[in-house]
C-alpha cells in the first residue's frame, strides 16, 4: 500500500510485475466494527447448521399401544402407555426436532460487516490486486504457479468479477484457497482467509454490490 491516507495500492500481472496502481472505492475505507462483523459471522456459521437433530416423543415410539395394567385396584400408580416418557424405552420429553437456525440481519447491518472486513484487510495491507486470472482450462498447478508468483504462501480468497468455471476448478484441490465471485463474497471468508486476492475488474463490482 503507498499511501494509507488515500488507500492507492499497486497493481500486478501475473508475473508480478507493476502494471499501475489503483484507489480503492469507499467499502475499503470504511471505519472497522468488530461488532457487526461478529454478528455477521454467527449469522453464517448458523445458517450452515444443519439441524438434522431429531428425537422421538412417546408418539413416535414404536409400541405401547397396550395398557400395561388396569386403571384401580393394583396398588400401583396407574398407566396407559410402556412408552411414557417415565418410563424406560419410552419417548423424550422436549428433545431436539428438526429445525432450522438460519437468520438474516438487517440489511444496513449486513453491508456494514462486510465494508468493516474489507477495510480491515486493506488496514492490515492484506489486499493484493492483479490485473487479470484467465486459464484455458482448469489446471491447479498453473494456480499454484501463479500464486507462488505472486508470493502468496498462506489462506488466500481470490474475488473474481464474475464466475469463471476454469479458475474455480483449478484453485479449489489447493488447501488454504478459495475462489469465489463478487457475488458470492462474504465477512466469514474474507475473516478467515489471511490474504485477499482481487481482480482488478472487482473493485467496481463490489462498490456496486455494497451501494444497493
Amino acid at each position: 500500500m503507498a499511501d494509507e491516507r488515500t488507500m492507492e495500492v499497486k497493481v500486478v500481472d501475473a508475473s508480478n510485475g507493476e502494471v499501475g496502481t489503483v484507489v480503492l472505492p469507499p467499502p475499503f475505507l470504511a471505519p472497522v466494527n468488530d461488532a457487526v462483523m461478529f454478528e455477521q459471522v454467527l449469522a453464517q456459521l448458523a445458517s450452515r447448521r444443519r439441524g438434522t437433530a431429531s428425537t422421538k416423543t412417546r408418539g413416535k415410539v414404536r409400541g405401547g399401544g397396550k395398557k400395561p395394567w388396569r386403571q384401580k385396584g393394583t396398588g400401583r400408580a396407574r398407566a396407559g402407555s410402556t412408552r411414557s416418557p417415565i418410563w424406560r424405552g419410552g419417548g423424550t420429553i422436549f428433545g431436539p426436532q428438526p429445525r432450522s437456525y438460519a437468520y438474516r440481519l438487517p440489511r444496513k447491518t449486513r453491508r456494514a460487516a462486510l465494508c468493516s472486513a474489507l477495510a480491515q484487510k486493506a488496514r492490515d495491507d492484506e489486499v493484493l490486486i492483479v490485473d487479470r486470472i484467465e486459464f484455458e482450462q482448469p489446471k491447479t498447478k498453473k494456480m499454484r504457479t501463479l500464486l507462488d508468483t505472486l508470493g502468496i504462501a498462506g489462506s488466500v480468497l481470490i474475488v473474481l468479477p464474475e464466475r469463471d468455471e476454469a479458475v474455480e476448478k483449478s484453485g479449489r484441490n489447493l488447501p488454504g484457497v478459495k475462489v469465489t465471485c463478487v457475488a458470492g463474497l462474504n465477512v466469514y471468508d474474507i475473516l478467515r482467509h489471511q490474504r485477499l486476492l482481487l481482480v482488478r475488474d472487482a473493485l467496481g463490482r463490489i462498490e456496486e454490490r455494497v451501494g444497493k
